[in-house]
């Protein structure tokens, strides 16, 4: 059996798709095919990213247009909702999805003077970076990881932040300076996990998938997407939420959303069977709404 796996160009995207390719070798040959998105083009030209979609839009069209038959991206890339004709075949175990510092002078967060400037394209950052030291400048960082990690070497910044899972699939532990606690930076959703996504009547490709699946990462990330569903937030709008599979009978999710510029948190936790794991993840969303997150993500009242 030949598959032909969709990734992105970026060395990220291309350790996440080996990855893939190493875990299929036994039952499939893969053939790469990379795929440019509006995403990548965007990133280069230092533009911002309008939608979570301008990172897998290129990769679906691919997919249902037969030229692939599997894509695997970054699942906090991924919308809430697929394309009518793909589905999300398999989310590997989950890397750690903690935020971490990189920091030019080797200081953790507390230690930065007044006045430092941390880099980060992230609302999500930005808020709770905000939230734990106003007294920070925050500006723009875009680009890929060896790209922020060396502007950051040139100065540009005197601190990034960056996903623990990201530099440990690139092999660059070493750079991270701390790991963010939960309470002081929650994860986005989805960060952290894999999604291959194939087209739904690929009964052949599904059924070869089906052994990279990890039970308790799908529930996590179905809890989270939910969670993001229910509040009908974009990729701009400052959310985070982790879910955590306790045992056969329960997950427990925490989720907030943010003030861009920090002054305000809207946060809760929901927790119930890990098999109703997207209907958690919109009655977190509901409550939180009722709480006023609305007004805070710029999303429709309810």
């Amino acid at each position: 059996m030949t598959l032909r796996l969709g990734a992105r160009g970026s060395a990220l995207s291309r350790a996440q798709a080996e990855q893939i390719r190493a875990a299929l070798a036994d039952r499939a040959e893969v053939e790469m095919v990379t795929v440019q998105t509006t995403g990548d083009r965007l990133s280069t030209s230092g533009q911002p990213i309008g939608w979570k979609g301008d990172f897998t839009r290129e990769l679906d069209e691919a997919l249902l247009a037969g030229r692939i038959d599997l894509a695997v991206h970054s699942l906090k890339d991924v919308p809430s909702a697929l394309p009518p004709g793909l589905v999300l075949a398999a989310v590997p175990r989950r890397e750690d999805p903690s935020d971490v510092l990189v920091s030019r002078d080797r200081l953790t967060l507390a230690q930065l003077p007044r006045g430092a400037v941390v880099g980060t394209a992230s609302p999500r950052r930005r808020a709770q970076i905000l939230s734990a030291r106003p007294d920070l400048s925050v500006a723009e960082a875009r680009g890929n990881v060896d790209t922020r990690i060396r502007r950051l070497q040139e100065g540009r910044w005197d601190a990034i932040v960056l996903a623990r899972a990201g530099l440990a699939r690139l092999g660059r532990l070493e750079e991270i300076v701390e790991v963010f606690s939960e309470s002081v930076v929650l994860p986005a959703v989805g960060q952290g996990a894999l999604a291959v996504v194939t087209r739904a009547e690929d009964v052949a490709t599904r059924e070869s998938l089906r052994s990279l699946d990890d039970r308790s990462s799908h529930q996590e990330v179905l809890a989270e997407r939910g969670f993001l569903a229910g509040l009908e937030a974009g990729c701009r709008a400052p959310v985070a939420g982790r879910a955590r599979v306790l045992d056969v009978q329960s997950l427990r999710l925490v989720g907030a959303v943010y003030a861009l510029d920090g002054s305000r948190t809207i946060r809760g936790s929901a927790e119930g069977s890990p098999d109703d794991a997207p209907f958690i993840g919109r009655e977190l969303a509901e409550r939180l709404l009722r709480q006023g997150a609305a007004e805070l993500i710029g999303a429709p009242s309810r």
